[in-house]
């Protein structure tokens, strides 16, 4: 490879400053947060828009997408929040105010006039919500009440934001994957054959009915609210013994059962059926690294609590005013087309553009030939918006 088609990868850190009750991160010293960044160009260019990337536990900075828009003549961050590879105490509150560092950073220190939010998978609702407070910030605490003053943070706003390969929300997603047939979270593997998918005994299979389907993500929803008036009712046991700053770690059986993937008429697409980004949903339902398997007290209230969350990606959207770009893959295993649908009908202006990347999977990995049509789809979307160069 030639020196001018060289990607030059600059690690760099933002600090910033907050006051906690406690720590949610391990390490680190004091109120001081280390934002881990890597800033990534081709080899001789200089450009007054810069691509800021972010998701809430990060680790995006080698991703396919990413260094192929780098390679492409943009410039690139990745933010890494905090909670770096670890979502287990995340608060979504707290992941706003490091990519507010971040873009800060990026307009005051590295000098870029323009910076669009590159909301990458679970980056997309994080952007939409950072936008969100950004045009007005609003948020005061978390949805555990405890102290988090957003209005005190700099949030600069973006100039745009990319929806790529995005789904609504973390809340929303978990919600719409969790085995419903857990009905007592205390006896996670005695399930109900009724609403059990990957039960052979279960008497509906597919291709399912309308009527389960509705019964189906009715009890995905009973499930996630039984959950939260749980965490709700122990946290406030707590404060009522004056233990305010007391949290409870606790696990999540079941949260990768979603009919799309064993029946393939729900969520049409080009996506492979009958698996998931996981491999065999049936064994990802009860695997380590499934949503939400291992969370807190605090962090299921901010991040997957869907009627707590802040980081409602459709409410968030409704709310912003700058560009949108919405990108869906067709065969993505992970963020089903009607994510992407509804992301671009909650954006309540008309500054806003949906494209399709036929046949792509969610990381381009399996059609990496399919990179350069969703570059140019980028590339032409900032150039009609005005944000690149």
């Amino acid at each position: 490879m030639s020196n001018q088609h060289r990607l030059v990868r600059e690690p760099y850190v933002v600090l910033h400053s907050e006051t906690s009750g406690f720590k949610d991160v391990y390490g680190g010293a004091g109120e001081r947060v280390v934002v881990e960044c890597m800033r990534i160009f081709r080899a001789g260019t200089s450009a007054r828009s810069v691509v800021i990337f972010s998701h809430p536990i990060g680790g995006g900075s080698f991703l396919p997408l990413v260094a192929a828009l780098a390679h492409a003549g943009h410039h690139v961050i990745y933010c890494n929040t905090r909670y770096r590879g670890n979502d287990t105490a995340l608060i979504m509150e707290k992941c706003v105010a490091d990519l507010g560092a971040c873009v800060a950073h990026a307009r005051t220190k590295l000098g870029y006039e323009r910076v669009i939010l590159g909301g990458w998978s679970g980056g997309g609702s994080l952007s939409l919500f950072y936008q969100d407070q950004a045009e007005k910030t609003t948020l005061t605490e978390t949805p555990a009440g405890d102290p988090y003053d957003l209005t005190k943070k700099d949030l600069p706003p973006a100039d745009g934001i990319m929806l790529l390969a995005a789904h609504v929300s973390r809340a929303v997603t978990l919600t719409e994957w969790m085995d419903p047939s857990i009905t007592d979270e205390t006896r996670p593997f005695d399930r109900d054959p009724a609403l059990n998918i990957y039960d052979p005994s279960c008497p509906d299979q597919p291709p399912y009915t309308q009527a389960f389907v509705a019964k189906f993500r009715a009890a995905q929803l009973d499930r996630n609210r039984r959950i939260t008036a749980w965490v709700r009712e122990t946290l406030e046991d707590f404060r009522r013994k004056g233990d305010h700053n007391m949290e409870r770690a606790f696990t999540v059986h079941g949260t990768m059962a979603n009919v799309c993937w064993t029946d393939p008429t729900q969520e049409p697409s080009d996506r492979r059926p009958y698996t998931c980004y996981l491999g065999e949903p049936r064994i990802a339902n009860d695997g380590p690294v499934g949503l939400a398997r291992f969370t807190t007290l605090r962090s299921w209230l901010s991040q997957w609590g869907f009627d707590t969350t802040n980081a409602d990606g459709l409410g968030n959207a409704g709310r912003i005013s700058c560009p949108v770009l919405v990108l869906n893959n067709t065969a993505d295993l992970a963020c089903t087309p009607s994510h992407a649908q509804r992301l671009f009908d909650a954006v309540s202006h008309d500054r806003k553009v949906y494209k399709d990347i036929k046949g792509a999977d969610h990381y381009y990995i399996e059609r990496p030939e399919l990179l350069p049509e969703a570059v140019k789809v980028c590339s032409d979307w900032m150039e009609g918006e005005s944000l690149a160069g």
